[in-house]
């Protein structure tokens, strides 16, 4: 097996051919012409090929010596990424952290996590951009984004940090007609408060012990376009109505609100952090993320 090359010969030899001169390499690296020339020879024995072509007037790469340096600059950029890495990670986060959430994970899950965020680092200032609509990262001038449920592809980076129950619910006043249920097909006898903001807002799948599937579609008696609203509906009687678990189980809870088929499963969907395409992450943004996700698993 070969012995490893000294990482520093590829930098020297880098230099050579960035420079065009073996001069204008050892100033550029502030070390003697008699250094470099010597170590890009011991390169050369090493690998066992020539790399550069020597003339009194010029030096060119050789064809080996061109495919070479084009992976010897791709290291050693790697390697810098590597060490920038590991800087990035001892040190703290500051400066402005911009977000963006919906607008109930945001207000329910997120809005507490920054706060205890800036009382831990508060080198730290965070905006928050609520908005039930996705917002363009890179246009917007954001760093991270939060996002619920499914994600379509995309050029973006994400990483999934937790999962949420939807849940079918009602109002305590109807608890003697949800005590007569006995499947999903049932439920089309009660009123349906749909949620204008999803992409399929009248159209269910229920399963049960993972093995029956039932598929039901609503007709709305109310239908409105954000997630709380639909949850303040359903609490004064509007009817029935899916809310994600982060909502639906603290008013589960307090009794404001009954679960119905709870013996129904419906689709379970993610939580994301995304982030503009980067090869690293400031401390401000791995921070924050760290912090969420501890929160999100409780």
């Amino acid at each position: 097996m070969q012995e490893m090359t000294n990482l520093n010969r590829l930098v020297y030899f880098c230099a050579v051919v960035d420079a065009g001169s073996f001069t204008k390499a050892a100033e550029h690296l502030g070390i003697t012409k008699a250094v470099v020339s010597q170590q890009v020879a011991r390169l050369e024995q090493e690998v066992g090929t020539t790399l550069l072509m020597r003339t009194t007037r010029r030096l060119q790469p050789t064809e080996a010596g061109r495919i070479f340096h084009a992976r010897c600059v791709s290291i050693l950029r790697e390697t810098e990424d590597a060490f920038s890495e590991l800087a990035e990670a001892r040190a703290n986060p500051k400066g402005l952290l911009r977000i963006t959430a919906p607008y109930d994970y945001g207000t329910t899950v997120v809005v507490p996590v920054v706060a205890d965020f800036t009382a831990c680092f508060p080198n730290c200032k965070v905006e928050l951009n609520l908005s039930d609509k996705a917002v363009d990262l890179i246009a917007e001038n954001m760093d991270l984004s939060i996002r619920v449920g499914w994600l379509a592809d995309s050029s973006l980076q994400a990483r999934r940090i937790g999962s949420f129950r939807q849940l079918m619910v009602a109002s305590p006043q109807f608890t003697d007609e949800i005590a007569k249920l006995r499947e999903p097909k049932d439920l089309t006898a009660l009123p349906f408060v749909a949620n204008a903001a999803l992409r399929e807002p009248l159209e269910w799948t229920f399963t049960h012990d993972n093995r029956e599937s039932r598929t039901v579609k609503f007709q709305s008696s109310i239908a409105i376009n954000t997630t709380p609203a639909v949850m303040a509906a359903v609490r004064h009687g509007g009817g029935i109505s899916v809310l994600p678990d982060f909502l639906a189980l603290g008013e589960i809870s307090s009794g404001s609100l009954i679960p119905v088929l709870p013996a129904w499963d419906l689709p379970s969907g993610g939580i994301y952090t995304v982030y503009p395409a980067a090869r690293f992450r400031p401390p401000k943004v791995t921070g924050f993320v760290d912090m969420l996700a501890c929160a999100v698993k409780g």
